[in-house]
This record gives C-alpha cells, structure tokens and sequence, in this order.
C-alpha cells in the first residue's frame, strides 16, 4: 500500500529519524537504542522514593511492581518498558492516559544514525508493544528538522518542515510504516528530528529524537579501515584506529545510543594514531596527563574505550599507585574526569596516582552486580561488565609500572555497588575501596569485611537511599571490619562524591594491600 504525502514542501528532503516516544518532559529518545530497562528502573526508582506513596497509593505501586516482575520473568521487554514509564508518570503525581500510553509504544528505525547524506537512508516507524488507545482513523506523520535546543529533547532552530504522510497504519507492530530519506544538501552537524504524529484531527504524540550528518564519513571510515589492516608492528593498538567505525556501527545496529559521540574529533584522532602506527610509532609511548585508549575487546567483539590519567611525574623506573574508578548508570568512562568538579584527575596529579576509568561494557552493564532486579537478557550484559574491568586493570599492569600492593577500587551510584560486589570477587588485588552511594545486601558483608573501605552517602538521597549504606557499615562494625563511614547531612545521590574525593586519596594514602 502507498502512503499519500499530504503536504510535501521539500519534495527531495526527507530527514533520517530514529524516535522513542516519551510522555516524560525530561527524557530525550536516543537513535536507535532506547533507554535501556536499567535506566528506567532507576528514574522510576527515584520518583517513587521522592512520591513517598501510602496507604492506598502504595498498594497501587506495589501491585504495579508485580506486573514489572512477572513482565520480566516472561522477558516481555517493551511490556517492561510500559509499566514502568507508568509508573514514572503515576510518582509524578500525573495521569496515566491511553494517550500517553500510545506515547511511550512508538519507536523509530534506521539502517545509519551517524550519516553520509550521499545515499539515501531507509527508516520505519513502529510500536513496541499494542496501546490500548482505539483509534478510528489512520494516522498522519508530520516531520520537522530542528537543530538542537539548550535542553535534553528541546528543538532549537527550525531548519526545514520536512513532509507529512497520510494513511499510516494505526498497528505499527504488524505494519510498520517504512519511508526512504534523501539528505543531500542538509548542512552536516547533530540535528534534531521533530515528529508530530496524530489520527484525523486528534493529535497523539510529539517525539524527537538526534541524528548526526557528516558528509565524507564513509570515506574516511574505508580509509582508516583499509590502513589499519597495513599495520605490522604494532598490531595491538589497532583499536586506536578502528574505534570511531566500530562506535558507528554499533549505533547504527542499536547496541548503544548515539551519546556525545563527536565525529569530527574522533576522526581526527584515530587518524592521527594510524599515521604514527603506520610509521612503527606507538601514539602513547611517553605520553602523560589525561588520555583516552581503545583496545578490542574479544568477548564481545566490540572496541571499548577507556580513559586514565598518568601523572607528570610518571617514570617506569619506579611503581605508582591505581585508581579504578567505576561510573554510575548512564555515565561513561568520562564521567569521572568531566563529572564532580574535575577533582579526580587533579587529585591524580597532585597524589602521583595513575586512575583509569572504565565503560563497563554499557553504561548500564552494573559490573556484575545483580540485585534481583536484572533479567535473564541482562545475564551477558552483568559478565561482560565485569569483564571490561578486569580487562583494564590488565591492561594498565602491562603498559605501566603499577605497586601491585596499591591497586584500589571505587565507584559511584552503580559504580558504588559494583565497588562493593567486584571487591570480595578479586579481593587479593584491592588494598581498598571506596563505595560513594552505593548499595549491596549486608549478606555482601562478611565478604568484604578484610578489605578497608571508605563508604559515603547523602542522607537526603532520592536515588539510592542511605539506608543502603547504614545496613552495610552497621554489619562491617559487628565484624570488626576496617572501615571509615561519612554521611552528608542533606547530601543528594551526586553532590557527596567530589567534596569527598580529597578524604579518599588521604584513605587511600594510609593502606597497602595486606599480606599473609
């Protein structure tokens, strides 16, 4: 069946789109990947905390909080995905509609996200699960291209009203609506993709969502290709090269979200280190201060990034100490360098430490901890976390001289759990760690009593509440565990980490790895 294009004011410009439709003023649609269910569970666990429901209310979350556990059990993702923006929307004290259902039941594809607009780009629209919405009309797609706004989700500039389709299936899970896209001549940058879509005269939902155009990137993506494979020596650090295409193509596929994946610079970048691997020269070989390296990780068969920060001081002649430094959910490798102040790699520098940080795999993998919450799916997700940790601590022992007798662990929010879980399960490593509003059951407890850990947390955390902590170090107490506990009179989920990051390396600082 054709679909009549009902107001086309741009006959050759369609833009390339990919949209999760969100009823939540604050959440922005990701290309291809959609919030991940971890993500969800956490934005919903804050709400919830922060609605502090009674009474009758609590009885209607907790009998939602069943459906969410039976819906996981079966593996019915999207009917996770339902349920809890629900429950979202119910904490924030608005109302649940079948319109806002049929909101958060829309998804958008494509083959590319990050595009050379020389092609043309496939692109369908779909539901992930049936709303309950009765529609009596077919429905109409009205397409806008925006730059971006100051804010997550926000249109900026208007750039073009693209077109308006006519005669789209309402069931978008059996009859997808597919379209094709011609981008030539749209400027190249990250742009903003309004969709308006309605039935008759009914409107139904506005979601947005980024796409990223950069004329010549098929090019220069071949070209890093095809020299990297010239590489002889070296071979190793491949990766440095190969990553910007890899990242591509795992959004591209919806293994991840576009993020802030900038492709001019990571072009640049991975070219530069071709050309010095190409002439026998390691791009790192010397090199100090905050660094960002790549290697493959073959579990997964991806590039993962990582960061670190090597003191100016560093000389191979003698060991220095490492900090593993885990991010919370939704964070990268960066956010400890960009995030809480930039106090991490200062104090690295100041405190002669190496500290490196991680992705995780995803940036929602939870370095293997389960709390129950995680389904069967996420199974793979757990271990290949864990793994990319213990990867980059591998990686750090081969390329620098680390004091195996001062390797330490500590993390943030699912970063601080993930501190708590990864502890006992290589604990002849650590010589401590430090928890920064985390949480583990206290049955971790006994595990980890032998390690000296610095644990703090917000008592006005939304997010992750402080009773996490307080079970934990009332159990570390019992059993004489070395700890040092600090709770922030009226410290939030992320206001506690950078004004406590000085009292940690001063922790740090005054332990060594202990010996039998």
């Amino acid at each position: 069946m054709r679909h009549k294009a009902v107001r086309t004011l741009n006959p050759g410009l369609l833009l390339a789109l990919i949209l999760v439709a969100h009823p939540l003023s604050d959440s922005l649609a990701s290309a291809q990947a959609r919030d991940t269910v971890a993500s969800l569970r956490t934005r919903y666990n804050t709400v919830r905390t922060q609605a502090n429901p009674q009474g009758d209310r609590k009885s209607e979350f907790d009998a939602l909080e069943r459906e969410i556990a039976r819906a996981a059990r079966l593996g019915r993702t999207g009917e996770v995905r339902r349920l809890y923006t629900k429950g979202i929307t119910l904490a924030q004290g608005n109302t649940w509609t079948p319109a806002l259902e049929f909101a958060s039941s829309l998804a958008l594809r494509t083959e590319r996200v990050f595009i050379d607009p020389r092609a043309p780009v496939a692109f369908r629209l779909e539901q992930i699960f049936l709303p309950s919405l009765e529609l009596e009309a077919p429905l109409t797609v009205r397409v806008a291209l925006h730059r971006p706004g100051g804010t997550a989700g926000a249109a900026g500039e208007k750039l073009k009203d693209v077109a308006a389709f006519d005669g789209v299936p309402r069931d978008l899970i059996d009859n997808p609506f597919r379209f094709d896209v011609d981008l030539s001549g749209v400027p190249d940058g990250r742009l903003l993709v309004r969709v308006e879509t309605s039935s008759g005269t009914r409107p139904l939902a506005t979601t947005t969502l980024n796409v990223q155009l950069h004329k010549g990137l098929d090019e220069r993506l071949r070209r890093l290709e095809s020299d990297a494979a010239r590489i002889k020596a070296l071979e190793q650090l491949r990766a440095e090269a190969l990553y910007p295409g890899d990242y591509i193509r795992n959004v591209d596929r919806g293994r991840i979200g576009i993020g802030q994946f900038n492709v001019e610079q990571e072009l640049a970048t991975a070219e530069r280190a071709l050309a010095s691997l190409l002439s026998g020269v390691d791009p790192f070989a010397g090199r100090t201060g905050d660094l960002k390296r790549h290697y493959v990780f073959e579990e997964a068969g991806e590039i993962l990034p990582y960061r670190l920060y090597i003191p100016s001081t560093y000389k191979a002649e003698r060991p220095y100490p490492l900090v593993i430094a885990l991010h919370g959910n939704g964070g990268t490798e960066n956010t400890f360098f960009d995030g809480f102040d930039r106090q991490l790699p200062m104090l690295a520098e100041q405190r002669g430490y190496i500290v490196a940080a991680p992705l995780g795999y995803r940036i929602d993998g939870g370095y293997g901890y389960n709390n129950g919450s995680r389904a069967a799916e996420e199974a793979r997700k757990l271990q290949l976390s864990e793994k990319d940790v213990m990867n980059v601590l591998a990686l750090l022992k081969q390329h620098y001289r680390i004091d195996d007798a001062r390797i330490y662990l500590t993390g943030h929010s699912m970063g601080g759990s993930g501190t708590w879980y990864l502890g006992p399960r290589s604990s002849q490593i650590w010589a401590a760690l430090a928890p920064f509003a985390g949480g583990v059951t206290i049955a971790a407890a006994p595990q980890i009593k032998d390690l000296p850990q610095f644990v703090v947390h917000g008592d006005a955390d939304a997010t992750a509440p402080v009773q996490r902590s307080r079970d934990v170090v009332a159990e570390l107490k019992r059993l004489g565990a070395e700890h040092r506990y600090v709770e922030v009179p009226g410290g939030t989920h992320g206001n506690v980490v950078a004004p406590n990051l000085p009292a940690m390396f001063d922790f740090f600082d005054r332990h060594r790895k202990r010996t039998n």
